[in-house]
């Protein structure tokens, strides 16, 4: 069991500054240190590396790849470029490194942690790749004493290559324990013995070694350390193992969609390799609310192979760098912060009775004194409110019932303007609401999208669309839309294509949805290479149809092919608003600047980024602004980004014009939910509006259909995970306000719910607030 003698004088001072304990017993079982932010984790991983490295020269690391380790690279490689700068000095003695030291890292000996199996490793997209070029690199480590997992030759006989052996990308396993049927299996297994034999003297030389004295990993969705999932034996070791749907969900953007992660084995070390030595230094840093559940569950729980970050409660110096949000969950840190206000705000009285009904399964006006006692939360409030406690129950029901008669209330002569990240945000994020609002002609809508999404659009979904219009460009009636001007300019001919297609769908005709998807495409092409001849066109569909087939999935496409993948998912946000009359004069494609694909994203900039959406709030003049609002370090990068984006947007626009405040709605989708407590309107959704959802998100999102990049929540489209959140936070409401709410209600929209959409209703000041305090806890202002 950890406790504070283990800690390191840089370790000491970040601990004292957070002004927490290191370890609350009894629930935790693994030191902790909190830090502010995800910068701030990335500097303290980073000070304490360095300050190992100075105490273990010739000491044996081994450091994480992924988007998480992102600021400690940052700050790792600024403070050795300028270790001799007065300034740089003086902060490192401030944090407790002797700055008369410079670390030697030309002594350490490094020890690639884990690799996808079979992939070429000269992929931009490979771990052997990231770990050369911003450790070995970037570091100034010394190549010569990395030990890396390059596979790529290991058993393959010349002049055979890998992508041969395994033609199709999948490796069978079972062929360890079978014989062989044909020469190509004969081959298949022998290359398996030859990696299974490369991982068991990879192992060995670890322990050569003496075993690794500084591990630094992240924690996946399912828990895994390394690509030691769920499951894991704690006394594995390096091995060809295959991997679970929420890792292979995970790995899906860096390998270029779940059709090729779903497929990918790995080659990983074990856990035994990372607990080998007992005074090894095992750190697990995570940033974010959406890491808070599983970190809670791998520090709280008992060793157990379902948690494979337990495993490090046997390490005196294992410990886990943790942001405040992705501490969120833990129980004895919660209430020692509930414990701390001198007057409990009413979200967090609320939040802990209505998470105590849930858990008792009880309608919230029925929880008994007994049942408050016996949880530390309601307890606190019932010490506190006293005989009050009984009306504080009622209080809480009828404060939920005010959020669902919000949803249902009917709004008219208001200007929207919605907005999303990507392009199937606002659907999957409160579509059952859209579906009222639009309803009266006196509200007027305008669509927006901020980035071109091209990310979520996989080689294999463009190249079939190439092909299919190839095929109709062999048609006469086609060639002659060509001929007569057709793709060129105009709006309402780019209107004719989403008709066009949406006639398709009225008469399930497959033929009419591809024609009007290829009269899309090509009106991309015209657009992007200024073509207008037939056999012109033909040339560059050509050249496209051989990039997509040559190009391994994941890899960063070049700007023009970014911008086809862009303007595809832009097509396909045009069909959904079609649905309900809405044509290209509502939607508006931003495309801000900061999404470029990759891994280390930029920070908006407000010329590039900024401007744009305060010039359309500044045309539109919006009564009601909607945005993803979603917490720290949750879903996509770009969620956060974008909302920075529009919340200086908003800043200016209030302070420019001297109108009217617009009104804040916050909406989560699949990535995140609101708690009960959180959100202030509770949307109704019928089966009717689940059916819409779902149909109209099959029909116009193509490239998301097969769920190419899924949440490692469902193994399905999003739609079917959201019409799932919306079902769940349902059950929620059922629970605390009883069934009989539901169904006796006069409300015939509330007798048949099924599904809650919950939205966040802000004044502007309320909304700079929050998002203020959210970049404070992730990045540094907007440039």
């Amino acid at each position: 069991m950890p406790n504070t003698k283990t800690l390191s004088n840089v370790e000491k001072i970040a601990l004292e500054r957070s002004g927490r304990s290191f370890q609350y017993k009894p629930l935790e079982r693994i030191g902790i240190i909190e830090v502010e932010n995800f910068p701030m984790l990335g500097k303290l991983t980073a000070l304490h590396f360095l300050e190992w490295v100075q105490d273990n020269p010739g000491g044996v690391i081994s450091l994480p790849t992924g988007k998480t380790p992102e600021h400690f690279i940052k700050y790792v490689t600024t403070f050795l470029r300028n270790w001799h700068k007065a300034d740089v000095q003086k902060d490192l003695e401030n944090n407790g490194i002797d700055p008369a030291r410079l670390p030697d890292m030309k002594s350490l000996h490094f020890v690639q942690i884990d690799e996808f199996y079979p992939i070429d490793p000269n992929q931009k997209n490979s771990f052997y790749y990231y770990v050369k070029k911003y450790y070995i690199d970037g570091f100034d480590l010394d190549a010569d004493k990395a030990m890396l997992m390059n596979l790529w030759n290991v058993g393959v006989p010349a002049p055979l290559t890998l992508k041969e052996i395994f033609p199709e990308g999948i490796v069978d396993l079972s062929l360890r324990h079978r014989h062989a049927i044909n020469s190509m299996e004969r081959r298949q297994k022998e290359v398996i013995e030859a990696v299974d034999q490369f991982c068991t003297d990879y192992e060995g030389k670890i322990q050569e070694l003496g075993g690794i004295g500084f591990f630094l990993g992240g924690i996946g969705p399912d828990g895994h350390i390394a690509f030691n999932i769920k499951g894991s034996d704690h006394y594995s070791t390096t091995r060809l193992t295959p991997t679970n749907y929420e890792t292979q969900a995970a790995a899906a953007t860096d390998l270029g969609g779940i059709e090729v992660s779903r497929n990918r084995l790995v080659v990983t070390i074990g856990l035994r390799t990372i607990t080998q030595r007992k005074d090894a230094v095992a750190i697990i840093i995570a940033a974010g609310e959406a890491k808070a559940k599983i970190v809670a569950a791998a520090i709280e729980n008992a060793k157990n192979n379902l948690y494979p970050a337990s495993i490090l409660q046997d390490l005196p110096n294992a410990r886990f760098y943790l942001t405040h949000g992705a501490a969120s969950r833990l129980v004895e840190r919660r209430l020692v912060d509930f414990k701390n206000h001198q007057e409990l705000p009413f979200e967090l009285v609320e939040s802990a009775i209505i998470d105590r009904a849930l858990a008792l399964d009880k309608r919230i006006v029925d929880l008994s004194k007994n049942d408050l006692k016996a949880n530390p939360f309601t307890e606190e409030i019932q010490h506190r409110y006293g005989k009050n406690s009984e009306q504080l129950l009622l209080d809480v029901q009828s404060h939920l019932v005010q959020k669902i008669e919000a949803g249902l209330e009917e709004l008219t002569d208001y200007t929207f303007m919605h907005t999303a990240p990507h392009h199937d945000d606002i659907m999957l994020g409160y579509l059952p609401y859209i579906f009222h609002l639009v309803r009266t002609p006196k509200n007027k809508h305008f669509f927006t999208y901020m980035t071109s999404g091209f990310n979520a659009v996989t080689n294999h979904y463009v190249l079939d669309l190439l092909n299919n219009l190839l095929e109709n460009l062999k048609q006469s009636e086609f060639i002659e839309l060509v001929e007569a001007g057709y793709f060129k300019g105009r709006t309402s001919n780019r209107d004719w294509d989403v008709y066009h297609y949406l006639d398709g769908v009225a008469g399930h005709s497959k033929t009419i949805k591809n024609e009007a998807t290829s009269r899309r495409l090509l009106r991309i092409l015209v657009y992007l290479y200024e073509e207008e001849s037939v056999e012109h066109l033909k040339d560059r569909i050509n050249e496209l149809i051989d990039y997509f087939s040559t190009q391994y999935p994941g890899k960063k496409d070049m700007p023009h092919i970014q911008m086809i993948k862009g303007m595809i998912r832009e097509w396909e946000a045009d069909l959904v608003w079609a649905h309900f009359g809405f044509n290209s004069r509502s939607v508006e494609h931003l495309r801000l600047g900061f999404y470029k694909g990759d891994i280390f994203t930029e920070n908006p900039e407000f010329s590039r980024d900024v401007r744009p959406v305060r010039e359309l709030m500044e045309r539109i003049e919006p009564t009601v602004v909607t945005l993803a609002f979603d917490p720290e370090g949750s879903g996509p990068d770009t969620h956060y980004k974008v909302m920075q984006a529009i919340a200086e947007a908003v800043k200016a626009y209030v302070k420019r014009k001297s109108r009217k405040e617009p009104e804040i709605w916050g909406y989560r989708n699949v990535w995140y939910r609101f708690h009960p407590a959180e959100a202030n309107v509770f949307v109704p959704v019928s089966l009717n509006s689940m059916a819409i959802l779902e149909n109209a998100f099959v029909n116009s999102f193509g490239s998301q259909r097969t769920a190419s990049f899924p949440s490692y929540e469902l193994d399905g489209p999003f739609s079917r995970l959201a019409q799932k959140i919306q079902a769940e936070q349902f059950q929620m409401l059922k629970t605390c306000l009883g069934e009989d709410y539901f169904n006796e209600n006069d409300h015939p929209r509330l007798r048949a719910c099924h599904g809650f959409c919950f939205i966040k209703k802000m004044t502007v000041t309320d909304f700079i607030e929050q998002t203020m305090a959210l970049r404070k806890k992730m990045e540094s202002p907007v440039a």
